[in-house]
């Protein structure tokens, strides 16, 4: 939703609605076929032994019923309702998580930017229903989510990593503790220059650079210090940090934005 306000371009209330529901399916079907494929290993996880399939709530043909009609759901109503790069992106999506990072959790720690990839389509796919293409500040909005996924996930597995460990999980936070934080901090102070081609590109005013170097300042500390001393508090600080900064930096580009377009005579 935030890809879609943000993408240049008149706003329809239909199309936004029409993209929330479509890519909630497309998330919803990319979800269920993970969990249909992790039963298994889900069992094992303090974490995850207590969702549906896991404690035997739910049959498994019915999960899987559910992951096939809601993705074909989802891509369908993209097609015909929104334009189909949009719904090649809610596919690859799909494809990308259950097929790809689902498999590659068990075999390489690469697993983590797999996911990430996954993670960062979401807003390229607002803007393409907004615009019909993907410009450069589609991409950039991609990469800010590419980049925020990892002081977040990884400080997570940190705090999870005996629970990942148990259940046969290649995560950075089992077998490189070290690279996990490491990675944390590197991609927590990418967020600064991405944020700053925002301005660049015109998509924002530039006061924005203000207003995000400030929560990005925050976030980078907390990650600074989980890799000085990596701990479960300083891994809960950065995640909990973390789950706070991603709807501020949205809501603000989202404002920024608003305030540019009424500088350039954009909005009424």
């Amino acid at each position: 939703m935030a890809g879609y306000a943000i993408a240049p371009g008149a706003a329809q209330v239909g199309t936004l609605l029409w993209t929330t529901l479509g890519t909630t399916l497309c998330a919803a079907s990319a979800n269920s076929f993970n969990q249909w494929i992790e039963v298994p290993y889900d069992a094992q996880m303090s974490r995850t032994r207590n969702r549906p399939l896991a404690r035997h709530a739910l049959a498994p043909l019915h999960a899987l019923a559910f992951a096939v009609s809601s993705g074909v759901g989802g891509v369908t109503a993209l097609w015909f309702f929104v334009n189909p790069l949009t719904a090649s992106l809610g596919l690859a999506n799909i494809i990308l998580y259950a097929g790809v990072y689902t498999a590659m959790k068990r075999m390489t720690i690469v697993n983590t930017w797999v996911g990430s990839l996954v993670g960062a389509i979401p807003p390229l796919m607002g803007w393409a229903a907004a615009t019909g293409s993907l410009g450069p500040g589609a991409w950039v909005l991609g990469g800010i989510m590419f980049a925020w996924q990892f002081p977040h996930f990884n400080s997570l597995a940190y705090t999870l990593r005996a629970d990942y460990s148990k259940a046969g999980y290649r995560m950075m936070s089992v077998t490189h503790p070290r690279l996990n934080a490491r990675v944390s901090l590197r991609y927590s102070l990418l967020m600064f220059p991405l944020c700053a081609m925002l301005p660049a590109l015109g998509l924002t005013d530039m006061w924005f650079l203000l207003d995000s170097s400030a929560i990005n300042a925050f976030m980078a500390y907390c990650a600074y210090e989980f890799w000085r001393q990596p701990d479960a508090k300083k891994s809960r600080r950065l995640f909990f940090s973390s789950l706070a900064h991603l709807p501020v930096l949205l809501i603000l580009i989202m404002l920024h934005k608003f305030i540019q377009d009424r500088k350039n005579g954009k909005t009424e």
